[in-house]
């Protein structure tokens, strides 16, 4: 099995290597690449890969305009931190994803299912560009969609991109926005993780955090980080230890 691997961080890339080699020791390595520009370069003189593993965001842009542009027909693995909601329309004959951080076991069960429907002789049809449209807006940082909020008898419309954190005051959900002004919402807290994601980081039970609103971080007890916002806030926002690498990727992702 011949293997290309398209990922822009090094250590990501050894890691997933080292683990593709674990799981299928006579499978060969034979292209790592790095940037949507020497992707496109390398498949247009149509290599003799039999699969090919991915990243979504790349240093120079998302990896689908590597597959739009060329006539691919290699079944494809991608490997992305964007969550299950966001991928769902991955599902596709010859097609498939698997979230970071991934494990031995995520990686083995992507080449298990591409063996099973390929019997390693296989291609994909995908048509790229649907794919691409149907969950660009997703992946593409944009407008985030409005949300209902009250204020007192008021009923006012809030975009996500004026909020700077949701919370639990009281039992109830609440939004803060950048201006320092609290509205009421009739939401629960999973509900805005998931319309919000990935630009927002459910830091804890009682916060759900705008990537635009974290100033800094610092250690904490037992592990734990402190977040510390752009605006005078009297909760402590703490991120436990369990969620401590996911928050760091999460900083430096968005």
């Amino acid at each position: 099995m011949k293997i290309a691997v398209i990922e822009d961080e090094k250590l990501t890339a050894k890691d997933l290597i080292r683990t593709i080699l674990a799981i299928e020791p006579s499978a060969e390595v034979v292209q790592q690449l790095q940037s949507v520009e020497d992707a496109l370069e390398y498949f247009k003189a149509k290599p003799d890969i039999d699969l090919i593993f991915s990243d979504i965001q790349l240093g120079d842009g998302l990896s689908f305009e590597i597959f739009e542009q060329i006539d691919m027909t290699i079944p494809i693995i991608f490997c992305t931190a964007y969550n299950d909601f966001a991928l769902k329309a991955f599902e596709t004959s010859g097609i498939d994803y698997v979230l970071k951080p991934f494990s031995k076991q995520v990686i083995e069960k992507a080449i298990t299912k591409f063996k099973t429907i390929t019997s390693g002789r296989g291609k994909s049809t995908v048509d790229f560009r649907q794919v691409f449209s149907s969950i660009a807006k997703q992946l593409i940082p944009g407008k985030l969609p409005n949300i209902i909020c009250h204020q007192g008898d008021k009923i006012i419309p809030v975009c996500g991109d004026d909020i700077a954190l949701f919370y639990i005051d009281n039992g109830m959900v609440k939004a803060l926005s950048f201006e320092k002004k609290s509205f009421t919402i009739n939401y629960k807290m999973e509900d805005l993780e998931e319309k919000f994601s990935p630009y927002f980081f459910r830091a804890n039970r009682q916060f759900l955090l705008h990537r635009k609103a974290v100033k800094e971080a610092s250690q904490h007890f037992n592990r734990k980080l402190l977040v510390h916002i752009v605006m005078p806030f009297s909760e402590q926002i703490l991120i436990g230890k369990e969620k401590v690498t996911s928050f760091l990727e999460w900083l430096s992702e968005y």
